[in-house]
């Protein structure tokens, strides 16, 4: 038997590849399961976006290798998108860099970054990915807390006097994936000087800006962040274009070819006709973004809804395609949404699965047509 790599011995299976092969199972026996645990927009991209990428089939190098930087029309876009919405300017030539799908990058930024036994500071609760794959390119990762209480940001005090020589990278994540805490202009001019004082990379993953929040907002916009900043963002969520693989890295131009250097090893360039559909995506006026989310706030009326039925408590200020609700003290998160599921035919993730501060949790998706989160609070009240 040839034994595995001793990296896998401290990573699992992601929870969501495992746990919809059981929703899988349920639905073949019949079981009408509604799914509310997948952030994955069931909406359309936009017209512009599909047509482009069918105009793109007859031209004569759609189906060669395409640019590993992705092509200039592409880098023009994303920056123009960035001036727009964020008001921070970048070399499309050296300070963007296409990806297919943020996760991607957040594996190349640690295989461009990280040597072994190198700290990396990662939310609690937060992104699962973050950990995983800190702990495959031999990294440690430390888990921050994020509260409730202190409103889902990071105590930077308290880290400093945990002590912070040996860190590397932070990854931070604003609007917050799974709570829907916005960052705030404070948040992001402290991080910026934390990172300086003590010679840390902190990457913004920031895909959930646009959907259910009034204040889109990039780290790089802040004096100073290009020094010490990466972000990462994606098309997935913003113009329901999840399955395209669509994702960018922006930033210094030297820390972009650091991760180019790993990325142009691993894949040979994305699609050109899922570039030029990305080109019309950002290119979208602001009536794209107030159609999109005027969809998800009446379906978050009904979510609401829902976690009332459910029992639990949740913030009406926060953003995002998720609404995370708190349960009872009495009740444990993955045994009652095991429950839910087993008794209702509803999936919710609980969570746990987002870190240890995620217990007495659950995430509800907004990623349901109305119909189905009609029926869903129909079958528990």
């Amino acid at each position: 038997m040839i034994q595995i790599a001793n990296r896998l011995q401290t990573v699992e299976e992601y929870y969501f590849s495992k746990k919809l092969r059981e929703v899988r199972l349920l639905e073949s026996q019949g079981k009408p399961i509604i799914n509310l645990g997948i952030g994955s927009p069931d909406l359309n991209p936009p017209e512009r976006v599909l047509n482009a990428l069918v105009e793109t089939f007859n031209e004569e190098a759609a189906h060669t290798y395409q640019s590993y930087q992705g092509i200039p029309e592409l880098r023009e876009a994303i920056t123009t998108f960035y001036r727009k919405h964020f008001n921070v300017s970048l070399s499309p030539l050296s300070e963007v860099l296409p990806l297919m799908g943020s996760k991607e990058g957040i594996l190349h930024i640690s295989m461009a970054f990280l040597n072994a036994g190198d700290e990396v500071l990662i939310p609690n609760p937060g992104y699962p990915t973050y950990e995983s794959v800190t702990k495959l390119v031999g990294a440690v990762p430390v888990h921050y807390d994020l509260t409730e209480e202190n409103n889902w940001l990071p105590d930077l005090i308290a880290l400093e006097k945990r002590g912070v020589e040996n860190v590397k990278i932070m990854w931070v994540n604003y609007p917050h994936m799974p709570t829907g805490a916005p960052a705030t202009n404070k948040l992001f001019e402290d991080l910026i000087t934390f990172a300086k004082r003590n010679n840390i990379l902190i990457v913004n993953d920031n895909p959930y800006s646009f959907i259910l929040n009034k204040y889109p907002r990039s780290i790089l916009k802040y004096n100073g962040a290009s020094d010490v900043c990466l972000e990462l963002n994606s098309l997935s969520k913003t113009f329901n274009m999840a399955g395209w693989r669509v994702g960018m890295l922006v930033g210094k131009g030297e820390y972009i070819n650091a991760v180019l250097r790993v990325k142009s090893n691993m894949d040979s360039g994305m699609f050109l006709g899922i570039q030029k559909g990305a080109i019309e995506a950002l290119n979208c006026s602001n009536m794209w973004f107030l159609s999109l989310n005027s969809v998800y706030e009446q379906r978050r009326q009904i979510v609401w809804k829902i976690a009332e039925a459910l029992n639990c408590t949740y913030d009406k200020g926060a953003t995002g395609l998720f609404v995370w609700a708190k349960l009872p003290d009495y009740l444990n998160g993955e045994e009652y949404i095991d429950v839910i599921l087993r008794e209702k035919s509803i999936f919710i993730t609980p969570g746990t699965i987002f870190g240890s501060n995620g217990d007495r949790y659950i995430r509800i998706s907004l990623c349901a047509s109305q119909d189905e989160l009609e029926e869903a609070l129909a079958r528990l009240t």
